[in-house]
């Protein structure tokens, strides 16, 4: 069995090895085609060294395709893997500095709030470049799997726009299905769920275990759980809307309006255990951490044994299962972000939303999953307006639905006024000028308002922790070197 598959952002150290192992695992994929495609050279050189020498070491006889070039790359390609993130952590330091003052705290900044919002302007431009060249130059009908944030909105517009099918995966749902398998004391395999609602917002509508039904009384044992000192937000969202939300205290607490809109009040619900508790730029420092370790640190791990193609490695990312799946017709069942279609009925059919799908020879089926419970949905409609305007403002170069977008996040609105929304939005552009080609004439206009600036900024210092020098990380040495892999997606 023979096709070919590119990766971009491959450069995205422990996530592409992660994700090329899942995939070498499969018995039938001994002889498929791997190229790699990124914007950085030297990454892109170190991740591609290392990967070819895990296919030798498991005796394949792959030959990874190394490029700068991506039609290249993309050339006759039947499935192609986005992880990047475009500007780097450059822009990503905006996405949340910026923020802070005008009073918005930020955890990760990537998905919702004025953060997510602005990221997705750099990259859903990029990405519909990616879709015209895939369009052009890859196998006819050729799949795009999108792991790159914003998620829902990336999905949108290479759907909607960029005309190229499009699936946006991420792991949430995985991860938050171990824990109410933990909760439950049972085994993952025996605890059946349902997840339906936007990424990173999805919500556990069913959970089974012996075909009895159990979110009735899964608040009582989720509260009482080893982990539930760490998830206090969730579990708060939990009581007052009836299901366990996807997303841990960090990434949940940004996208809705009340947890992080006073700083006095923000101590009773972030801790310092992990940056996912609610850290103020928490993500941003441990990206950071982890780029400065891996290029230190990257000489020892060619040093090591090479990552085995196991099953018993393979990960839980969807990746690799779906494109198993498609080629084998081994049926697989995830939850992936697709358009609606009236896949959810009391959401608009116009937007991605996160839910169960099944894959084999004829395709990604979809089930109809019907309505949200009513709270669930009021949270998720909220969302998906913003992710509309931001979407069409970054494919129409809209500076108006721009600030929109802005403007009815639920966080972003919280804390701040209309003025406060524009003048934040224009000092975004501005800062991100060299990523947002499409706005060149708003950014030269934004510059001129600035000049004039009136609105007086009301910083927020945030709660943060000091960023670890490599000295200080290499006194922790296998802790760091297993955060650099899972924390380095996207950060190239």
């Amino acid at each position: 069995m023979s096709f070919k598959v590119a990766f971009i952002g491959a450069g995205s150290i422990g996530f592409t090895r992660g994700l090329l192992a899942d995939l070498l695992t499969v018995p039938e994929f001994k002889n498929i085609q791997v190229s790699f495609t990124d914007i950085n050279p030297d990454n892109l050189r170190m991740v591609t060294q290392l990967c070819q020498r895990d296919i030798e070491e498991n005796g394949l006889d792959i030959k990874i395709h190394s490029t700068l070039n991506r039609r290249e790359a993309f050339q006759d390609a039947k499935y192609v893997i986005n992880c990047v993130r475009i500007g780097m952590l450059e822009a990503f330091t905006t996405d949340v500095e910026i923020p802070l003052k005008y009073g918005v705290d930020q955890c990760v900044g990537d998905t919702l709030c004025i953060g997510g919002i602005m990221y997705g302007q750099r990259g859903i431009h990029a990405m519909l470049e990616f879709c015209k060249d895939i369009r052009e130059v890859a196998a006819p009908g050729c799949i795009l799997l999108n792991y790159s944030n914003p998620n829902a909105m990336v999905t949108w517009a290479c759907n909607k726009y960029g005309k190229v099918e499009t699936y946006g995966l991420c792991h949430g749902v995985q991860h938050g299905h171990e824990q109410i398998a933990r909760a439950l004391s049972r085994d993952k395999k025996d605890v059946d769920i349902i997840c339906a609602g936007l990424n990173h917002q999805t919500w556990y509508i069913s959970v089974k275990t012996d075909g009895v039904e159990r979110t009735g009384d899964l608040y009582e044992f989720m509260s009482k759980a080893d982990f539930a000192g760490d998830e206090n937000i969730r579990l708060d969202v939990m009581k007052n809307f009836g299901y366990y939300s996807t997303e841990s205290n960090g990434h949940l607490s940004e996208y809705l309006m009340w947890y992080r809109k006073r700083p006095e009040d923000m101590a009773g619900w972030i801790n310092y255990s992990n940056w996912i508790q609610g850290e103020t730029a928490g993500y941003l420092r441990v990206c950071k951490e982890s780029r400065n370790w891996f290029e230190t640190d990257f000489p020892n791990w060619l040093k090591e044994p090479a990552k085995m193609f196991t099953p018993k490695n393979r990960s839980s990312e969807h990746g690799s299962y779906i494109i198993e799946s498609l080629e084998t017709g081994r049926v697989y069942r995830g939850h992936f972000n697709v358009m609606n279609n009236n896949t959810i009925t009391n959401l608009p059919d116009e937007c991605v939303v996160e839910v169960p799908c099944y894959v084999d020879y004829n395709g990604i089926s979809v089930p109809k999953v019907g309505d949200l419970p009513l709270g669930c949905a009021a949270i998720c409609s909220q969302s998906v307006w913003v992710q509309k305007l931001a979407v069409e403002a970054a494919v129409h170069a809209d500076i108006h639905l721009l600030y929109q977008a802005a403007m009815m996040d639920p966080l972003t609105g919280a804390v701040c006024t209309p003025d406060e929304i524009r003048q934040m939005v224009d000092e975004m552009l501005v800062a991100g000028e060299q990523w947002l080609p499409q706005y060149q004439e708003e950014i030269k206009k934004a510059k001129k308002r600035l000049e004039h600036r009136t609105v007086p900024y009301r910083p927020v210092k945030g709660f943060t922790q000091k960023t670890k020098t490599v000295e200080e990380m290499a006194e922790e040495k296998e802790r760091y070197r297993a955060m650099a892999s899972a924390a380095a997606k996207e950060t190239v």
